[in-house]
């Protein structure tokens, strides 16, 4: 006879995902150590980065907007201002550091070379650079975002812009350094660079490396009227937003004539408001009306909130009479008072901005020069816009493709940024990388091991994905202005 086992039920296999096994090292004072042949580098992000730019053909548009000085390096301009921008990147700031740079695996790769050139380099071409160059810089990230927002299929009908300045101290001589408002060096010179931000996506649009003085009402005026030129034809209500500094005459007439809507902070005038016109919400007051400071044409609207005293804390000063404590803006605005101050008041994210513009570069005077440092600045913040528009695509990655997203349909208090380029950059760019070469062909490989490959691989797929589609910029049909002038 033949015995069978009674239980001939089949164990269930084990589903879930095989992990690498691996043999637990062993590492102390006495554990051998060695060098490597291999070529490695720090910045395997980097590639990511190249698959971006080659996705909104960066240097298509860079060889028909940019324009070139008269110095002509070896490299090209094209590869001159992609070193300036790989180094700011990763996260230096200062040109002295490509010392730290010029053998990196990934950098030497993209440009072709086995080593980067020299400081020296660097610098002679960054004192050729002026204002032509920091124009066509403008007008790059200004095709560069229209590209973007088609990718993302998000076309944003109306937006807010934050304007706002900051210092940046110097030390030695340096043009257009002054002295004037610098609350953490008082006494020193400095300069003060305005910025314009777009609150939807977070990105840069407009502004200048500046003299250190305050900005003039004139000056104001003149970088609204530019505000048109570097947006996507899709938008079609701009509301503005701004502090005292930029509160004047010929500031409102600007946003009037470019159909602006504007909330601008009130630090001088004392506009009267009727007794009979205020009214509670929550624990403040609210009140308005129409007023015409000295020197203005015509009266605008005034709002305020008042709060008392003893409620207030340390928020503001004491303005207009005692026991309370106000803050007045202009506006043409036709909703409620207590609407006009809550929608001013998101205007505290620039500062987060700002900062992390600083965090960037703008604070790192590279040149004695001051047109040198105005296209520096201009390169800075064409990699900070970089960095936010890899964001947006990222985040854009986690919707449903094909489907196009309405200004209506997304919040607008929603961030369309998670996190900050800080964290970014620890997650998608300082990702070790190991370069090899198999059949003839340079392979990046990374470790399966590092939590953060997975998302790194799955971000790059998806832009080889959106590569290998059609672009609408490059199916665009030129206009024959001739024939409509006829």
């Amino acid at each position: 006879m033949k015995t069978e086992s009674k239980d001939k039920t089949k164990k269930p296999a084990n589903q879930g995902k095989e992990r690498t096994v691996r043999n637990p090292a062993k590492i102390n004072a006495d554990t051998e150590y060695a060098t490597s042949d291999v070529r490695m580098s720090a910045y395997g992000g980097l590639l990511a980065l190249m698959k971006f730019l080659d996705l909104i053909e960066f240097k298509e548009a860079f060889e028909k907007n940019y324009c070139r000085p008269t110095r002509k390096p070896a490299l090209g301009c094209y590869r001159m201002i992609l070193g300036l921008i790989g180094l700011l990147f990763v996260g230096f700031a200062r040109i002295g550091h490509f010392f730290y740079l010029r053998d990196d695996e990934m950098l030497c790769g993209w440009f072709g070379v086995t080593r980067l050139p020299v400081v020296s380099t660097y610098w002679r071409y960054l004192f050729s650079l002026g204002r032509g160059q920091s124009q066509s810089l403008l007008k790059l990230s200004a095709v560069l975002r229209g590209r973007v927002w088609e990718i993302r299929r998000q076309m944003h009908r109306r937006i807010t812009l934050h304007i706002d300045t900051t210092v940046a101290t110097v030390y030695g001589k340096t043009e257009g350094a002054r002295k004037g408002h610098n609350p953490k060096r008082r006494g020193k010179k400095a300069l003060r660079p305005v910025m314009i931000f777009i609150e939807e996506t977070g990105e840069y649009l407009l502004g200048s490396q500046r003299r250190g003085v305050t900005m003039s009402d004139r000056e104001v005026a003149g970088l609204i009227r530019q505000v048109r030129r570097y947006l996507p034809s899709c938008v079609r209500r701009v509301l503005l937003l701004g502090d005292a500094e930029f509160i004047g005459p010929e500031t409102v007439q600007a946003c009037e004539a470019c159909r602006f809507e504007y909330i601008l902070a009130n630090k001088s005038a004392k506009p009267y408001f009727g007794e009979g016109g205020w009214y509670r919400k929550g624990e403040y007051h609210y009140n308005e009306g129409q007023y015409a400071p000295q020197g203005w044409e015509k009266a605008r609207r005034f709002v305020v909130m008042r709060i008392r005293e003893d409620q207030k804390g340390e928020r503001q000063l004491t303005l207009f009479e005692m026991g309370y404590s106000y803050r007045c803006f202009v506006t043409n605005l036709r909703d409620k008072a207590h609407r006009v101050v809550a929608r001013y008041d998101r205007r505290a994210n620039v500062e987060g901005r700002i900062k992390e513009a600083q965090q960037e570069g703008i604070l790192a005077i590279p040149s004695r020069r001051f047109w040198s440092n105005h296209a520096y600045f201009q390169v800075v913040m064409l990699t900070y816009n970089l960095w936010r528009w890899m964001q947006l695509v990222q985040k854009s990655q986690r919707s449903v493709e094909g489907e196009v997203q309405r200004e209506e349909d997304v919040q607008e208090v929603e961030s369309e940024v998670d996190h900050t380029i800080r964290i970014a950059r620890l997650k998608l760019l300082f990702v070790p990388a190991r370069i090899t070469e198999s059949h003839r062909q340079t392979v990046v490989k990374y470790s399966v091991h590092d939590v953060r490959v997975a998302e790194l691989l799955d971000f790059m797929e998806y832009l080889d994905r959106k590569r290998e589609g059609k672009r609408s910029w490059l199916l665009e049909v030129p206009i024959n202005r001739a024939k409509i002038s006829a």
